[in-house]
């Protein structure tokens, strides 16, 4: 599994699609995947043939170990994205996972991201890094993030100015494409509204019934996945 150094070009959303990782899905720029070992041991071999072949690499990915499954999280923090490097050690570890018999779900996959609407994030970024110990992240900075990985992104996202707002926060929940229409589908029955899908397939806009909103989003229609 030898990576050369010019395998450090962020790949976009199509281009991780087309290599056909079938246990993984690309969520705010960083492959997940997260495999049923059907208990704590298998679950350890498993994390210790993951810490192998990364060593082995030079490329360590996140790794969550619980009963009974193993989360990945894989992405080139040297480039701030998806590379190669990643869909090289992806698929390793899916082999890895198949060999010890652990399954995967990736239709299960989301990822959670916080948006405060803002007509000045300059003014009120400082005080969320400092209060939540979040890091600037984005090029131009437009979110922080937390340092460990355990916490939600906060995202500041532009609005108009206004006295009062009705919400300030709103959810921004990343899925797969493939299970947005289940997700929207779902959200209806249980007495939401869709809002509108003017940005779709980007983001669709749905409310509960007392009008609090929430965007479903996917990487298909960004430059960045």
């Amino acid at each position: 599994m030898t990576v050369h150094d010019d395998d450090k070009v962020v790949l976009d959303g199509p281009a991780i699609e087309a290599e056909g990782l079938r246990d993984w899905r690309v969520l705010l720029g960083v492959l997940h995947a997260r495999f049923e070992t059907g208990g704590f041991n298998a679950g350890v071999t498993l994390v210790q043939a993951i810490g192998a072949a990364a060593d082995e690499m030079n490329h360590h990915p996140d790794v969550e170990l619980t009963y009974p499954r193993v989360a990945v999280r894989l992405s080139s923090h040297d480039v701030g994205g998806v590379t190669r490097r990643d869909v090289v050690l992806a698929r390793a570890i899916s082999e890895m996972a198949a060999k010890l018999g652990a399954t995967s779900s990736p239709a299960e996959m989301s990822a959670l991201e916080l948006a405060l609407d803002t007509p000045d994030r300059e003014a009120i970024m400082p005080f969320w890094r400092a209060v939540l110990g979040y890091q600037a992240s984005g090029s131009p900075v437009d979110e922080i993030v937390d340092p460990t990985g355990q916490h939600p992104t906060i995202w500041f996202q532009d609005c108009e100015p206004h006295e009062a707002p009705h919400q300030r926060w709103h959810l921004d929940l990343r899925v797969p494409p493939g299970v947005v229409d289940d997700r929207i589908a779902a959200a209806v029955a249980a007495g939401g509204t869709l809002v509108s899908d003017d940005e779709a397939p980007r983001f669709w806009v749905l409310a509960d019934c007392q009008g609090n909103r929430v965007c479903l989003t996917t990487w298909q229609g960004r430059t960045h996945a």
